[in-house]
């Protein structure tokens, strides 16, 4: 009833053309919204290659090259060894085009990520993650970790920019996703 009476909420606000790009906002448990998306690396990576796989983390910020921005994916970065060592596919993601001067391709480049970056440009998966915030055209600064089934194991929106990957690494712990078997 819930879903049905959101569905006519967002074909009124529609048909009188004060609708934004909205979403129901995701909780623990919820199946994470599937996603297809090109990344900095050139590759095109899908929610669905993950499933029954590994756990998946993306940690969404509102607009490459600003300082706070800057500083989560450097800190992503300093701790890929300790990401790494679970089993587990992360990005960051933002709704930046792939290319372009601004874009996520050259932000990757300028910071030296070990990681993809996912491009959003049209805010399609932030809106289905509902931390689309179409009044800014960016996706909110919140962190996903979803589980091997595809499920949402836990939201962060209190990301700390500077710690965020020691503290991704820490919630992977707690979440209890296990480590990477050695090679």
């Amino acid at each position: 009833m819930k879903a049905i009476l959101h569905l006519l909420l967002t074909l009124l606000l529609a048909a009188i053309g004060t609708a934004k790009l909205y979403a129901a906002e995701l909780k623990v448990g919820d199946p994470a919204p599937s996603f297809e998306l090109r990344a900095s690396d050139g590759k095109m990576y899908k929610l669905n290659d993950f499933k029954g796989k590994q756990a998946v983390v993306i940690a969404w910020f509102p607009r490459a090259f600003t300082p706070g921005c800057t500083n989560e994916c450097k800190s992503m970065k300093e701790n890929g060894e300790a990401l790494r060592k679970y089993d587990v596919a992360y990005f960051t993601a933002s709704t930046d085009a792939v290319d372009g001067p601004r874009g996520n391709k050259a932000f990757a480049e300028s910071l030296g990520v070990d990681y993809p970056i996912l491009c959003d440009p049209k805010g399609e998966t932030a809106t289905a993650y509902g931390i689309y915030n179409a009044d800014k055209n960016f996706a909110n600064r919140v962190t996903f970790y979803i589980d091997r089934e595809g499920r949402i194991a836990h939201v962060d929106k209190k990301v700390a920019t500077g710690t965020h990957g020691s503290d991704v690494a820490k919630k992977l712990k707690e979440l209890g996703v296990p480590e990477r078997l050695a090679k």
